[in-house]
């Protein structure tokens, strides 16, 4: 457990209370356990010799924490619904293969806790896969990087369910969910994990966001300063099992007028330190980044082509925010309601396609300086035909879920015991 303390030392000892509640979700089974434990993942992977990178293929950027929950719908800058990856706090560069590996265990640790026979399992994997190989291939042949997107016109089974329920949402019942109307004026919610600030970390907040204001970049930013008007803000918590005990604000701004079904919510979360850069020293990092909210807002505009267009950063206390909209377009995909392996395989084979399009399109032909030669050409490379790869990655997801339910057990009996850096499961 000491990798797990060395990790979040910190914040434990900043929010206890948070924790409690992060460890209870992921005693809850190994593939939840997964889905917390990036450093353990990366901390194993600095340990194996990866054949499938060179000097491209392991620096080129990647999501970081890729499982197979981490996507979802959102709407892009130039207002099409989009199926793709989503949460990039863990993003930076790496091995291409790291976000592979990652996926493939998450995959078998889904069918085992959907208890699907071995076989049915690496058949799920191998689709996966192959369909990565598949469109890496189609970026080498195709002239644009940014062609690809799962969309309601090409999307198929649950995934274009999921685009259509994300299409039937709106903004006045997002408003109406996190907001209510006092005298004519919107305001944020008491209570529900918001607290009110005093008139210090008001004023705080409001300079960090006349920060962000100048990140946005110029082509996706509203030429009148009356839309980004801000009309409340509150300190918040509950972004997600991997923003435990990081800082966070939501923003509630004027928008496109002043109806009061067009007011935007924003959040200002704490950017926290990447995983995989513990065991990743790359030299080309040093500096580049002021702080780790730039990183993340960097990194999502690399892998993500038409990022949200409220997508930037800004400081508090010289410690890194990345900003960005709470969307009522965004849903995840709901793994619930997809069991068989006939439901899952169309899932699966879109998911490889997508994977395989993040890594295509974040290198030369995007706006980041630090991948200035064509990925796929790099990856293509190493994977020849592609199915030693898809063997070689079956075997893993087969041998490192194994490992991650073992890992699991030990966890539970450590959180229990009170062991893991002072957070005990006792109130």
């Amino acid at each position: 457990m000491s990798t797990l303390v060395d990790a979040f030392e910190d914040l434990m000892r900043a929010s206890p209370r948070a924790f409690r509640t992060k460890f209870r979700k992921m005693a809850a089974d190994p593939f939840a356990f997964y889905r917390g434990t990036a450093c353990l993942f990366y901390a194993d992977m600095a340990d194996l010799e990866d054949q499938w990178a060179d000097e491209r293929t392991a620096r080129v950027w990647i999501h970081g924490d890729l499982h197979a929950e981490n996507f979802g719908t959102y709407m892009n800058a130039d207002g099409v619904l989009v199926f793709d990856v989503n949460d990039f706090d863990e993003a930076s560069l790496g091995h291409f293969s790291w976000d592979v590996r990652r996926f493939v265990a998450s995959l078998a640790l889904l069918g085992w806790r959907k208890a699907l026979p071995q076989e049915a399992v690496e058949d799920l994997v191998r689709a996966f896969l192959r369909a990565y190989v598949v469109q890496v291939q189609h970026y080498v042949d195709g002239a644009d990087d940014t062609e690809f997107a799962l969309r309601l016109d090409n999307a198929e089974g649950a995934l274009k369910d999921v685009l259509q329920g994300a299409r039937e949402a709106s903004r006045r019942g997002l408003l109406d969910a996190v907001t209510i109307v006092v005298e004519h004026q919107r305001r944020f919610r008491d209570g529900g994990g918001n607290r009110r600030l005093d008139d210090a970390e008001r004023d705080t907040v409001l300079e960090a966001y006349e920060r962000y204001l100048d990140t946005i970049p110029s082509r996706k930013r509203h030429d009148h300063r009356e839309f980004y008007a801000v009309k409340d803000v509150v300190a918040t918590s509950g972004f997600g099992i991997g923003s435990a005990g990081l800082p966070a604000y939501s923003l509630l701004i004027e928008g496109v007028n002043q109806a009061l079904e067009n007011d935007v919510v924003l959040t200002m979360k704490q950017a926290g330190v990447p995983a995989l850069t513990r065991f990743l020293d790359l030299p080309e990092l040093h500096g580049y980044f002021e702080h780790e909210g730039q990183r993340t807002a960097v990194s999502q505009r690399a892998l993500q082509v038409h990022a949200d267009p409220f997508l930037g950063h800004t400081t508090i206390d010289g410690v890194g925010f990345v900003v960005d909209e709470l969307s009522p377009y965004e849903t995840d995909l709901d793994w619930g309601d997809v069991n068989e392996p006939e439901e899952m395989m169309p899932v699966v084979t879109q998911l490889g396609r997508a994977t395989a399009k993040i890594h295509c399109v974040s290198d030369a032909d995007s706006e980041q300086t630090l991948v200035e030669f064509q990925t796929e050409e790099a990856i293509n490379a190493v994977l020849g035909d592609g199915e030693a790869f898809v063997e070689d990655l079956v075997d893993f997801a087969r041998r490192y879920a194994e490992r991650v339910r073992a890992d699991h057990a030990l966890f539970v009996d450590a959180f229990r015991s009170g062991s893991i850096g002072g957070v005990s499961a006792a109130d």
